[in-house]
């Protein structure tokens, strides 16, 4: 009955994010992370990421089509993301301690999902110079593999805060982000050795991530409303943060 929950729920995930540009990855830590399902850190890390790659392989391959992502436009945001996800993919935490961290993120995700859709909210920070995207892109490519999300959940709303380039812009570059970062990540747990894992629990979430993906990305924001999709999101993702706090605090 758990594998079926998390199937289901899966799916639908996927579906939501990837309309919108995203992998997903935070909501299915928040999901497996949950006590009720008794995953631990090993399982849940690699799973997300992998998710994670068959959810935004298809949105970046469209975008791409589309003429959104420009190289010289991303490269900044993800020369530096890449490896900072695998150092901190590589870097291993206890139980407890990835808990903490993950609530804690978790936290900061439900509010900038909250807030990115106030257009009334622009920051001074524009992100112009190479050197501010070569930073922002390290410090959430480390915090991505450290967690093990995309990190397109952190750089989607600040770049809509910052005015940065158009929607499907930012979201182009949000899906090219999530992708590299989770490769990067897997790649920096991998280094440590492959912990065993439960490939058949695995390989049913990622077909069903991979249906809803395919749906998703094919719908995209004209089938749904995107402010009323992230704020029920952020609320969610905030009662899933301060159920994690709870029990590891």
């Amino acid at each position: 009955m758990d594998l079926y929950i998390l199937i289901g729920a899966f799916f639908f995930i996927a579906l939501i994010y990837s309309s919108v540009g995203f992998g997903g990855g935070s909501s299915y830590l928040a999901l497996m992370a949950q006590p009720f399902f008794a995953l631990m850190p090993d399982t849940i890390r690699p799973t997300a990421l992998l998710c994670n790659v068959v959810v935004v392989t298809g949105g970046t391959i469209i975008f791409y089509k589309q003429g959104k992502l420009v190289w010289k436009d991303i490269w900044p945001f993800i020369v530096m993301s890449v490896p900072m996800a695998f150092v901190g993919g590589f870097w291993k935490l206890q139980d407890d301690t990835f808990f903490i961290v993950l609530g804690f993120t978790l936290l900061v995700v439900s509010i900038l999902l909250w807030i990115q859709q106030d257009e009334r909210a622009v920051t001074a920070i524009r992100f112009e110079s190479t050197s501010s995207q070569l930073a922002v892109g390290g410090g959430i490519g480390f915090l991505s593999g450290l967690v093990s999300i995309g990190g397109g959940i952190f750089l989607s709303p600040l770049l809509h805060l910052a005015c940065w380039a158009e929607a499907k812009k930012i979201s182009a570059l949000a899906s090219v982000f999530i992708l590299v970062n989770s490769v990067g990540g897997l790649m920096g747990q991998l280094s440590r050795g492959l912990p065993p894992l439960d490939w058949a629990f695995i390989a049913s979430v990622m077909v069903a991530v991979f249906a809803g993906g395919q749906i998703g990305s094919r719908f995209g924001v004209q089938k749904f409303k995107p402010v009323y999709i992230r704020r029920i999101t952020s609320l969610l993702i905030l009662v899933a943060s301060i159920n994690i706090l709870k029990d590891h605090l």
